[in-house]
């Protein structure tokens, strides 16, 4: 990678540890937000990876150790589809973790992917300056991604117009039918917070990862792109997907 701050790599025996560290990371900096600015605001991507993460937010202890009343849910990305569809971040959400703590509903800002990719955005845009304000870009305590085979992050995916956005916030991606399409937050809003987690785990995600954190990113991933200019990137890793980094530099 070139520019930013170097990503920290940390390298878990399987997802269910990798998972925990996450929910004890996510713990973590919550709490110190909290006492520092008196909320959290964290946005959240789906996947299998993230699901189990949520699960243990979801459950004691983590559910117990986070202040849920002065926390902020945003998401990351969406796809276009009902609230409730199987496919929905939202749900996965709601099912595995906001379904069971104590969070006021107005602190739940969702991305209204029914309304399709350019009203979504368009509308999850103006949340997001209404809720943090006339700063040209909102700054996020944490984001949590993750990097698909093909190095996509969020919904920007290689080759994707959403990666030269420069100005928006939110932007709609639209996908080769029957695939819905999605909207993304921007680079310019991921490069802007002050923690990003990325989580990958499995033998498919070995060969991007490798691409990323050792050679540079050479062709580009847009999950190469994100290197906040403010704060720092670290990478929760399983064995599996480590399996092409050497040991050096990584715990």
């Amino acid at each position: 990678m070139t520019g930013g701050t170097r990503p920290q790599v940390r390298v878990f025996p399987d997802p269910e540890a990798l998972s925990r560290a996450a929910a004890e990371f996510f713990t973590a900096i919550s709490n110190k937000s909290i006492a520092s600015r008196g909320r959290f605001v964290v946005a959240l991507s789906g996947g299998s990876t993230p699901r189990r993460l949520y699960a243990l937010l979801g459950s004691p202890p983590y559910q117990n150790d986070v202040d849920w009343k002065q926390v902020h849910i945003f998401w990351a990305d969406e796809r276009c589809v009902p609230q409730y569809h199987a496919e929905s971040n939202f749900k996965l959400a709601v099912d595995t973790l906001l379904s069971r703590v104590a969070i006021p509903q107005e602190n739940i800002h969702r991305i209204k992917g029914e309304d399709g990719p350019e009203r979504a955005a368009e509308e999850y845009e103006r949340d997001i300056r209404s809720f943090f304000g006339p700063a040209s870009l909102p700054v996020f305590d944490l984001i949590i991604l993750g990097a698909g085979e093909d190095g996509h992050t969020a919904s920007l995916f290689p080759g994707s117009p959403a990666l030269r956005e420069t100005t928006r916030l939110a932007a709609p991606v639209h996908l080769e039918l029957p695939k819905p399409g999605r909207v993304t937050l921007t680079l310019p809003v991921l490069n802007h917070a002050v923690r990003t987690l990325f989580l990958a785990a499995g033998h498919a995600k070995a060969g991007v990862v490798h691409a990323i954190l050792v050679n540079g990113n050479p062709l580009h991933y847009p999950a190469g792109l994100v290197q906040p200019v403010r704060g720092g990137v670290i990478w929760f890793v399983d064995k599996q997907a480590a399996g092409l980094l050497t040991t050096q530099g990584h715990t």
